[in-house]
């Protein structure tokens, strides 16, 4: 199985920052590879917004509400995405979640394509 976690959500003032993280890992497969990771956010009663993407053709992009002040990357050795977060605005207030889909081996050793989504951490910025 594969699995994702995220982490780093808290309640923070207006004009801070916070980094989350996002960790991949494999129970009895090993994962091949990593094209794509992404992050998403959902804030109440609001559909879920893409946030940014990083794609192994495409490199890095960022919704417009975040250009200048998010920064996305990836760790490839240790299967782990960030997210760091620069002069949080209320209106950043949401669960993030983190999106990465590659390539891994099946219990037979065959490679089998993955699309997992983490639970969610909350981020919450008070004026």
């Amino acid at each position: 199985q594969v699995q994702l976690v995220e982490s780093g959500g808290a309640k923070v003032q207006a004009g801070e920052s916070l980094i989350l993280s996002c960790v991949v890992s494999g129970t009895g497969v090993a994962i091949v590879n990593i094209h794509t990771m992404a992050w998403y956010r959902q804030a109440p009663g609001k559909q879920r917004e893409m946030v940014s993407i990083i794609t192994d053709n495409r490199g890095t992009n960022y919704a417009d509400s975040v250009k200048g002040r998010f920064t996305s990357s990836r760790d490839n050795a240790n299967k782990t995405g960030y997210l760091r977060m620069n002069g949080l605005k209320p209106e950043d207030t949401a669960v993030y979640y983190c999106n990465a889909a590659g390539h891994q081996t099946s219990h037979m050793g065959a490679l089998v394509p993955f699309d997992i989504w983490g639970q969610g951490t909350q981020v919450t910025v008070s004026s």
